[in-house]
């Protein structure tokens, strides 16, 4: 472990992490695919090792009065390890998101043309809680686009993170690689040693992952640019046009991301001529799938058995099954609430009028929105290039889908014709 006394100490590790990268790169695109295979390799043959730390972690946790939800994350499977180990094997037979040749937008002059190609940012730190076999994912996310990481886990996992980092560690050296591609800031370095993350301008960005509390605490302190993720808030609204059935699929599937329903729908929005008795129906349904209901003033003298929203309610993510209910008058009404409450990674809409989805999605302010179809975030879907380690409601540059664009930019060439 590399011994952090100051600043100055972890500026430099962070310029290790940089030369590393730059080794990552020239090795090349055939390598880097032959590390990924091997990382997914180790990775799997540390389950037991990974396991038996996680019960660890797990049983000092609860000494700590650790929130469940929290537990819930941080509790790992076989399951959960062979998705990440599935994920790797599929960054490995990607090609390489790098190199893109991009045309200029103009010629600056008659003597000078240009244009600009893939590149990697350089210097990529994961601040993450529970959650351990991110580190893994976001180790194959980097390393398949060529950029140096920093690892930040939460203290309730460090017995699990330091294993899983020892398997990351031993396929780069079984490569040949410098192990500073995956550099980890672990317990016993402290709290100050995040400072020193969070200060450090070698750092081309950091990905904050967990509950919003901590999100928000990195974006609040952070001197370098921060690309914020985002869990749970997310709306629906339930047009005149839309269906029952399509509703109670959307919301219910959404929850079934495991162990982090990072788009499950909490909030619906239902217009007022929806009928009273297909909203009583919708209660009962999630009544049975062990959610618990909530509803604005409006909707409780039908609705005898629910207990009131409050209006922190709307702006806050429950992280749990549980959905609130509230009336509204249209579409945009209900896309001027969403964009006053909601998160804004993931919202939804159920309609069965073409019209009325093009005005909505106009209106409101949403990374992505849903029509029709469940929002449930998959890590690991049928498209390779769209693995994602998660969702983000920052507008610009990327925006929803947290995966390999978000780490790579674009470098401008110009060059004189003479």
């Amino acid at each position: 472990m590399t011994q952090l006394g100051s600043q100055a100490d972890f500026s430099a590790a962070v310029g290790q992490v940089r030369e590393a990268s730059h080794t990552l790169v020239t090795a090349g695109v055939d390598l880097q695919s032959k590390l990924l295979e091997t990382v997914a390799t180790e990775l799997e043959a540390s389950l037991d090792d990974i396991l038996e730390a996680n019960t660890l972690d797990l049983e000092a946790s609860l000494d700590m009065a650790v929130p469940d939800r929290v537990l819930d994350w941080l509790k790992l499977t076989p399951e959960r390890l062979q998705t990440a180990a599935k994920i790797l094997r599929r960054l490995a037979y990607l090609g390489d998101p790098r190199g893109l040749l991009l045309p200029a937008p103009s010629r600056l002059s008659k003597a000078i043309s240009g244009y600009g190609q893939v590149v990697p940012l350089g210097v990529v730190a994961l601040v993450y809680e529970a959650f351990p076999e991110l580190a893994a994912i976001m180790a194959g996310l980097c390393l398949r686009t060529g950029n140096g990481l920093i690892l930040k886990g939460g203290n309730e996992a460090s017995q699990t993170n330091q294993v899983i980092l020892q398997a990351l560690h031993q396929a780069l050296d079984q490569l040949g690689l410098p192990q500073h591609c995956i550099f980890s800031l672990t317990e016993e370095q402290g709290d100050m040693a995040r400072t020193w993350l969070l200060q450090e301008p070698g750092i081309d960005l950091i990905i904050p992952y967990g509950r919003p509390g901590l999100v928000q605490q990195v974006v609040r302190q952070a001197g370098v640019p921060v690309l914020p993720t985002a869990i749970g808030n997310c709306y629906l609204y339930w047009s005149a046009t839309g269906h029952l059935d399509t509703v109670t699929h959307m919301i219910i599937d959404s929850h079934r991301g495991e162990p982090d329903a990072v788009n499950a729908i909490e909030k619906v929005l239902i217009h007022r001529s929806c009928s009273p008795s297909a909203v009583v129906q919708l209660c009962h349904t999630l009544w049975d799938q062990d959610f618990e209901v909530l509803a604005d003033g409006a909707l409780l003298a039908d609705l005898p058995n629910v207990k009131s929203a409050t209006e922190a309610d709307w702006h806050r993510p429950f992280l749990s099954k549980t959905v609130a209910l509230s009336l509204v008058e249209n579409g945009p009404a209900a896309a001027a609430f969403i964009n006053r409450h909601s998160s804004g990674h993931a919202n939804a809409l159920a309609t069965e009028s073409y019209a009325e989805s093009s005005r909505f999605t106009q209106l409101t302010c949403s990374a992505v929105v849903y029509i029709n179809t469940s929002p449930r975030f998959v890590r690991n879907p049928a498209q390779s290039s769209s693995i994602a380690l998660g969702m983000t409601a920052q507008r610009g540059r990327c925006s929803g889908f947290v995966g390999l664009s978000a780490l790579l930019t674009t470098q401008h060439i110009l060059q004189g014709l003479e």
